[in-house]
């Protein structure tokens, strides 16, 4: 992989970051948001998004991160997503080749250890990462994504993935995504739901599309979900020897409450002396969106404990 660009380009949605593009091993163009001081002595936080998400994500969590602790956070777009390039086989949305992918920059960006902050699919990425690169982990946030993984979300996911029809208005746009995720975000202000409809659409020629290639649907056509999802107790054992924080949205029907209660003592019994951390985000389902008060404070204690000033 190449390395980033000498030309700093500001980031066109992100007040204060920095855009980063770099090659993929097969040359397919990725992009990196960037915040905070990159000289900086402190482990850098690296964030990796949900299914079809992006770096936008983790504007919040990540400038408060950058400003209360002076950290270094990058926010992956993996490919087909964001302002990463879209691939012309979408097979190639795959968790292993996304896993190359986000090796491949971390090593042109020169990052030898880092904090991860994984919501969702980033989860199942830092999970598979404890497993081929664990000596980069330094400590492991997982954001409603764990072992086992509940059918009944993954169907609704499946439901609405690449098939949401494109508002023509931000308006229209923001009641599309009250009518889907209403039930699992109650709480959220008119400010959030507008926020939260910039991050999935964006305006191209004077419409509205959305910011994932819509082939991303095919990743999840042949799932069968009339069989057991097969559990990643494996996958997940590969983060015993490293600082835990669990984020479970209290609604969320994709993790459940008990899974996340047996990952945190299944953790006490690895090899790190402080115990695995439980964060339930209050009246947010999946994933929670880490900009409430309670989680931004539970995610700073965290990252503090594992990398003190």
């Amino acid at each position: 992989m190449s390395k980033p660009s000498d030309t700093e380009t500001l980031h066109p949605d992100l007040a204060g970051w920095r855009s980063l593009y770099l090659r993929a091993p097969d040359g397919l163009k990725l992009h990196i948001a960037e915040t905070g001081d990159r000289n900086g002595a402190r482990l850098p936080v690296i964030c990796l998004p949900g299914l079809t998400r992006s770096g936008l994500d983790f504007e919040v969590i990540g400038n408060r991160i950058a400003r209360d602790q002076g950290r270094r956070v990058l926010a992956m777009d993996y490919r087909g997503r964001g302002l990463s390039d879209y691939d012309s086989d979408w097979k190639n949305y795959d968790l292993m080749v996304e896993l190359e992918d986000l090796h491949a920059a971390l090593a042109a960006l020169g990052i030898p250890r880092a904090i991860f902050l994984g919501t969702s699919r980033g989860g199942l990425l830092t999970m598979l990462t404890a497993i081929t690169r664990p000596g980069i982990l330094a400590g492991a946030i997982l954001n409603d994504i764990g072992a086992v993984i509940e059918a009944q979300g993954l169907a609704r996911i499946r439901s609405y993935v690449g098939k949401i029809p494109v508002p023509r208005s931000e308006d229209q746009a923001v009641l599309t995504l009250k009518h889907l995720f209403g039930g699992s975000f109650p709480e959220e202000s008119d400010a959030s739901w507008l926020a939260f409809a910039r991050r999935v659409w964006k305006s191209e020629n004077g419409q509205l599309v959305p910011r994932y290639d819509t082939n991303l649907m095919r990743t999840l056509t042949d799932l069968d979900l009339e069989k057991p999802i097969p559990a990643l107790w494996p996958q997940f054992d590969a983060l015993k020897p490293v600082p835990l924080l669990v984020i479970r949205g209290e609604l969320s029907d994709l993790f459940a409450q008990a899974t996340a209660e047996e990952m945190v003592a299944r953790h006490r019994e690895g090899e790190f002396g402080q115990p695995a951390r439980l964060h339930v985000a209050a009246k947010q389902g999946h994933a929670p969106l880490l900009e409430d008060e309670p989680t931004i404070g539970a995610i700073l204690d965290f990252i503090g404990a594992v990398d003190p000033a």
